[in-house]
């Protein structure tokens, strides 16, 4: 069976305080590493999802309600779902994002929200900022 966990990959966590959050694949591992010896990735998702917007709200208003709250988490493949969806990150982003150390964290986690608040406002990739309902 070939690897469809890739970067990029939209991906379901099912597992953990995410359970249920949409998540982009920003690093694969399918043979694991040192500390930690199972397939995994360290992916960015969206922990709050912005809300909808009318014609009669004013600009601060818009601005409060189209944020998005990411976050950070390296996941065992064996609690992602992937899904059909491919989001395409750029290659410096990419590079950046690391989960190692809480001010690499945060800084990482910085950095997603400005690349995702971007889709968000371009109406790329609708589906990934919408609510998961089910």
């Amino acid at each position: 069976m070939g690897k469809f966990i890739k970067t990029g990959r939209v991906v379901l966590l099912l597992h953990g305080r995410f359970a249920g959050k949409k998540a982009v694949v920003v690093q694969n591992s399918d043979n694991g590493t040192k500390e930690r010896k199972y397939g995994h990735a360290l992916v960015a998702g969206i922990d709050k999802a912005p809300m909808k917007i009318h014609k009669g709200m004013g600009k601060k208003r818009r601005a409060f309600r189209s944020r998005v709250r990411p976050f950070i988490k390296v996941a065992n493949y064996n609690h992602l779902m992937p899904t059909r969806y491919h989001m395409d990150l750029p290659q410096d982003v990419q590079g950046k994002i690391s989960a190692s150390e809480q001010s690499k964290k945060e800084a990482s986690k910085k950095l997603v929200r400005t690349v995702f608040q971007d889709r968000y406002k371009a109406g790329k990739n609708k589906w990934f900022f919408q609510k998961l309902r089910f």
